[in-house]
């Protein structure tokens, strides 16, 4: 029997609970304005691959967090402990504390007893293990003697901050430690949908009166010849290798569509129970109104292709919220440029929608153009355009898409015109992920 994880998001025991700040260190944007403009625009921040050489798989665009430097965003950092860390803890670190001061929530402004911190990775500290295989250098080189590599070795472990670096759970670690964040901290590791998982247990974790406000973080550094060979594994049209132009190398729902290309980087979500914080003044991005996840139980590869599971996830998790399928405005999509998904999404809204013709479906968006896939954070990418696009009231556009020939069976309303104004008060967010699971969040202008 497939196995159903219900949100208790119509319980809402501790109130309605708000999006209020979002932090990013994604490629080309650091802040949330940065990020915004991208995502609403369709602006490809895709770029040839430099972090690590391809090896056999052809792989040539990625992308990657350029001229990351955490002194900016962690001044008070002490070096000697910073040093010590890897690129994606301080990532991590420096967007959860991006989305702290978003949304004003200083250590000053909620009791640290009250606040928690739940993070979600696919795969963890991939980009350290990928060195220490390789002492960070391209795989050409990893025949070096057997003296060199034990010297690199030694030089990985080195010291006690070895212990950290290995582990997936260390950046939600170090970000609590450093930002003083006593309740609930964990990792979550659900493929591409933990970190719509993440912030479902969030939310719940402040409706129940165990928060009065939850710092959710997603990190993914997958961009390492490991991860590559991986996928490329799985076939043909899994990852984008043959576009000469990075920015155009992720076309979802067109016909000419090859598959999408990885993305690094950290983006962290600020949840708070609203009159927590309409007493400190703020007003937030969107309400979270409810998630559904559900584990379909088939193939861990596969996903269901009739469109009618993902549909009854979408209708159960507007159940849960009190709203139905007709009030939806906009689905922010999974749209991994990949044969199965971007069919099976518009298979659900087909399903969704039956009673009503292609061309009255809502819009669906997908943002992978622009940053690329960061597993196990794509989903919290999804969730603060989600949040923003209800804040100004614009739908986000899919990039490459206008310019392209569109499949027949994803031949409706992508926004692929650009940025598209208009009166947004409920949207969807959707993830799909390896292991037959399905993500759907539902969030609610403020």
């Amino acid at each position: 029997m497939a196995a159903l994880a219900e949100s208790t998001a119509g319980q809402n025991r501790g109130g309605p609970v708000l999006v209020t700040g979002i932090g990013v260190m994604l490629p080309g944007a650091t802040h949330v304005n940065e990020f915004w403009q991208d995502v609403r625009d369709g602006r490809s921040r895709l770029g040839p691959l430099t972090r690590c050489a391809p090896g056999p798989t052809g792989v040539r665009a990625a992308g990657e967090l350029r001229d990351f430097d955490h002194r900016k965003f962690l001044p008070d950092l002490n070096e000697k402990f910073a040093g010590r860390y890897t690129r994606e803890a301080l990532a991590a670190m420096s967007a959860v504390e991006e989305a702290r001061r978003d949304a004003g929530l200083g250590q000053g402004e909620i009791d640290p007893h009250r606040l928690s911190l739940i993070a979600s990775s696919s795969r963890g500290p991939l980009e350290w293990v990928s060195n220490v295989l390789t002492d960070g250098a391209h795989p050409e080189a990893a025949e070096a003697s057997a003296a060199r590599r034990a010297a690199a070795r030694k030089r990985h472990f080195a010291d006690s901050g070895a212990m950290l670096r290995g582990m997936p759970g260390a950046p939600a670690t170090l970000a609590a430690i450093h930002g003083d964040v006593r309740g609930l901290v964990t990792t979550l590791s659900s493929a591409c949908v933990g970190g719509h998982h993440a912030l479902g247990f969030a939310a719940d974790l402040i409706r129940s009166g165990g928060a009065d406000a939850a710092l959710v973080l997603g990190y993914e550094f997958p961009l390492t010849p490991l991860v590559f060979e991986s996928f490329t594994a799985m076939g043909d049209g899994v990852l984008s290798t043959e576009s000469a132009d990075p920015r155009r190398a992720v076309r979802p729902y067109t016909r000419d569509r090859e598959g999408f290309v990885f993305g690094e980087g950290a983006i962290a979500l600020c949840l708070e129970r609203e009159d927590h914080a309409r007493a400190r003044g703020v007003d937030g991005y969107a309400r979270v109104l409810s998630h559904r996840a559900r584990n379909e139980a088939t193939h861990p590869f596969g996903m269901d292709m009739s469109g009618k599971v993902t549909a009854s996830v979408v209708a159960e998790a507007l159940d849960d919220a009190g709203r139905a399928p007709a009030d939806v405005g906009w689905f922010c999509g999974h749209g991994t440029a990949t044969p199965k998904n971007d069919v099976a999404e518009s298979r659900m809204l087909g399903a969704l929608y039956a009673d009503r013709p292609r061309s009255a479906w809502p819009p669906l968006t997908s943002l992978k153009p622009v940053h690329g896939h960061l597993l196990g954070a794509t989903a919290l990418v999804n969730a603060a355009a989600t949040a923003l696009a209800l804040q100004h009231q614009t739908l986000c556009a899919t990039a490459n898409y206008a310019d392209s020939v569109p499949d027949p069976e994803c031949d409706h309303d992508h926004v692929g015109e650009g940025a598209r104004p208009g009166e947004l008060d409920l949207a969807v967010s959707l993830a799909f992920a390896i292991g037959s699971q399905t993500s759907v969040l539902v969030l609610g202008a403020a």
